[in-house]
């Protein structure tokens, strides 16, 4: 009974992510990326200063370094780690270009989602900040029954997928490794994590925005760090490394320890929707971060909250394809074509760096991981409120800590298959409310990028909790 069950996901992810959503996805990448006059060459450096600058006088319940930082937390995760390596593993070294590019161009889309969210956001009557797809959709589109339908569509497979990308998958994925690393029973690990989630998930953003500051710097610094030392061990693989990886990102064909493309389908599946996984441009999940934010105007803070993408994807997720691709062309011991876990791809890469390598590796996995867990139940109670109510955040947030802790004990080839459907099925009404408000974002970008302290005094409509 499992087994067919099991089957059938499979088959449903495969069908889900065929040429037609990839399409969707990186079209729509494209298409804003003209849209908005290639707002990633542009306006980057804009976005990370901005991403520092305080704006307390503004509208909002959290600075926008705090926005940031959750939504970073939520992207950066397993996604970066063993996302990757799974990529690697499933559509050879070549997804790892495919994932880049998703990264490199979806700056554009995470920008679009973002200006919306702010734009189209509401304001609760005990002060807190809604937004995100499903205000969007509901405010934004002319044909309001479309919008609202669309909206609560979003909102219900956002709800679902928060147990899966942020919870399931991001649990088991610390249970496996440190079980792997320090021998700890699993089911301990999820139980400890789901008490540790609780802790912060009830006090709410400001909460979940104070531990994340601190947290997500302190990782990815920690991280990258670890992928520079692998690099200069292995500084004579970088260079074919990487023309291995462009090579087979179009062709068939075959490298150094056991690493096999199979072609542009396989490598673009495989590297778009992990990049979807990791910096959930398209998606619409970190616009709801967005809309908590302090900002004078929607492209102010929309230019902070695309510098996510651009670190999560472009800076962090590019180490750890370097890193492990010329891991498995500089040691033959490593046959990358019987490894279908990303999980031990990284393990041996990370094996490289004597006695620290495994610390590193472990504590890297836990921390992107733990904070990813926070800022997807932010997610998700945003996304359970817009369609039940408050009424539904209690036995939301008890339901996301009750899966924590059985989330070691499932199989994870499962949980990643429907965490892979249920993102698609968030981001294809996300994507439609970028496309169709696609012009309102060219014209608010034109309004104000020139001019980012200039204030916009529409006011910011209140509705009933």
């Amino acid at each position: 009974m499992l087994e067919t069950i099991s089957d059938a996901i499979f088959k449903v992810d495969e069908v889900i992510w065929g040429w037609w959503l990839i399409i969707l996805l990186f079209g729509t990448h494209i298409f804003m990326t003209f849209k908005t006059r290639f707002i990633q060459w542009k306006s980057i450096t804009k976005g990370i200063r901005l991403s520092v600058t305080k704006d307390p006088d503004a509208e909002g319940e959290v600075s926008n370094f705090g926005a940031l930082t959750t939504a970073l937390a939520a992207t950066i995760g397993t996604g970066n780690i063993v996302g990757v390596g799974t990529a690697i593993a499933l559509g050879g070294p070549g997804a790892v270009l495919w994932c880049w590019l998703s990264g490199v161009f979806g700056i554009a889309t995470k920008y679009s989602e973002s200006l919306i969210a702010v734009k189209y956001r509401v304001k609760k009557k005990d002060g807190r900040m809604q937004g995100g797809a499903m205000y969007a959709l509901s405010r934004g589109l002319k044909w309001q029954p479309l919008g609202k339908i669309l909206g609560m569509i979003f909102a219900v497979f956002a709800g679902f997928a928060s147990f899966g990308i942020g919870c399931a998958t991001q649990v088991n994925a610390i249970a496996n490794i440190v079980q792997a690393n320090v021998g700890f029973p699993k089911q301990i690990i999820g139980i400890i994590i789901a008490a540790l989630t609780a802790l912060v998930i009830f006090g709410g953003i400001k909460s979940i925005s104070r531990v994340c500051e601190k947290l997500v710097p302190f990782m990815a610094i920690f991280y990258v760090l670890g992928c520079l030392i692998i690099l200069c061990i292995n500084y004579d693989y970088i260079i074919p490394a990487i023309t291995t990886i462009c090579r087979l990102a179009f062709t068939p064909g075959a490298a150094a320890g056991g690493l096999v493309g199979s072609g542009i389908m396989m490598a673009m599946r495989y590297g778009v929707a992990r990049g979807l996984f990791s910096n959930e441009s398209g998606m619409g999940s970190a616009p709801i971060a967005a809309a908590a934010a302090q900002t004078r105007n929607p492209v102010r803070q929309a230019l902070v909250s695309s510098t996510g993408t651009f670190w999560d994807t472009v800076v962090v997720c590019l180490m750890t394809g370097l890193t492990l691709v010329s891991t498995i062309m500089k040691n033959p011991a490593i046959n990358a074509d019987e490894i279908t876990d990303g999980g031990v791809l990284t393990t041996l890469a990370f094996g490289q760096i004597p006695y620290l390598g495994p610390i590193i590796l472990t504590l890297g996995i836990i921390c992107f991981a733990y904070s990813t867990i926070l800022g997807w139940a932010y997610y998700g109670e945003r996304a359970v409120e817009y369609f039940s109510g408050k009424k539904g955040l209690i036995p939301y947030r008890v339901l996301y800590i009750a899966v924590a802790a059985i989330a070691p004990i499932v199989t994870l080839d499962v949980v990643w298959a429907l965490a892979d459907i249920l993102n698609a099925l968030m981001a294809i009404p996300n994507l439609i409310a970028v496309l169709l408000l696609s012009n309102i974002i060219s014209n608010e970008t034109k309004l104000y990028i020139n001019d980012l302290d200039k204030w916009d005094d529409t006011p910011v409509p209140v509705v009933d909790d």
